[in-house]
């Protein structure tokens, strides 16, 4: 099939961490992309070959032009859950099939049964996918191995010591270019309706160990100093939301001494192996050093 006869595909949250990556791994397969973004600005930061569109989430009218044509969306929910449901039958008008980045609130682990209004609002948006009738995927990335660069950055920039609570709890870092690929993968490839495949590294680590791995990445040693839950909520005053505050310090709690939950999805639908901790610590050390 000749790329001019691929419908495209609509990637939202097109200059985020999973979704920028998505458009390049589509484009490497030679399937046209079109990206939503609410700002143009943002269009300079995107590959030439993707067609721009601006749009919402929050004003659902505003994505028909960009879904006009189009044969599939990748479905990142970054907007307050009030337009989901008309954002979905929107999508079902114009487009067979929709992955959605979704959360591992299904999974029987401690990490992920803790009150969490993020995974109330997937499963909400799963369930208005599931009654359209779509063509779906879910995909349920685990715990982010970005996630060290908002957690640990500033402090090892800044010094040789992380304080922060809870350094027993283990999880199994997933690779953002990992979530990425099988997304894509997902999008053009046949064989994956209906799947629903939760995502995650091949090493289950303690939050201290990672702390470990990146201090070996960056050739210097890096000490974990533990802090109280409510040292942490009174650090964390002003920069991030208290009930996601509560829902981290919950899920750490819960996941001290229990061995992460990990899959062998990433290389079921890549045939690789899924990128180690370690890897992506080397890949990203910069964005840790002092002035970076």
């Amino acid at each position: 099939m000749k790329q001019k006869d691929i419908p495209p595909v609509l990637v939202t949250g097109a200059t985020g961490r999973v979704g920028r990556v998505v458009i390049d791994r589509l484009l490497e397969a030679g399937v046209p992309v079109r990206a939503l973004t609410r700002r143009s600005a943002a269009a300079a930061k995107l590959p030439a070959k993707a067609e721009v569109f601006a749009g919402d989430l929050t004003v659902p009218e505003s994505l028909t032009p960009a879904l006009r044509g189009a044969g599939a969306v990748f479905l990142v929910w970054t907007a307050p859950p009030r337009t989901a449901e008309a954002v979905v039958e929107r999508l079902a008008a114009h487009v067979r099939r929709i992955v959605f980045l979704s959360s591992p609130h299904q999974t029987p682990h401690p990490l992920f049964q803790q009150p969490n209004p993020m995974a109330v609002l997937h499963a909400d948006i799963e369930r208005l996918i599931a009654a359209t009738g779509l063509e779906s995927t879910i995909i349920r990335p685990g715990m982010f191995a970005s996630n060290a660069l908002a957690w640990w950055a500033p402090a090892i920039r800044a010094g040789d010591v992380v304080r922060w609570p809870y350094g027993a709890a283990e999880s199994a870092p997933v690779d953002d270019r990992d979530i990425a690929a099988v997304a894509a993968r997902t999008l053009y490839q046949d064989g994956h309706v209906g799947g629903d495949y939760v995502l995650t590294g091949p090493r289950s680590l303690t939050q201290a160990a990672q702390v470990d791995v990146i201090g070996d990445a960056l050739g210097r040693r890096i000490t974990f100093e533990e802090t109280t839950p409510e040292e942490f909520r009174s650090l964390s005053e002003g920069t991030a939301p208290s009930s996601a505050v509560d829902m981290l310090l919950a899920a750490w709690r819960a996941a001290v001494g229990q061995p992460a939950f990990i899959t062998t999805a990433v290389a079921d639908i890549l045939g690789t192996a899924p990128r180690t901790f370690r890897q992506w610590a080397v890949d990203h050390a910069t964005a840790f050093r002092e002035g970076s």
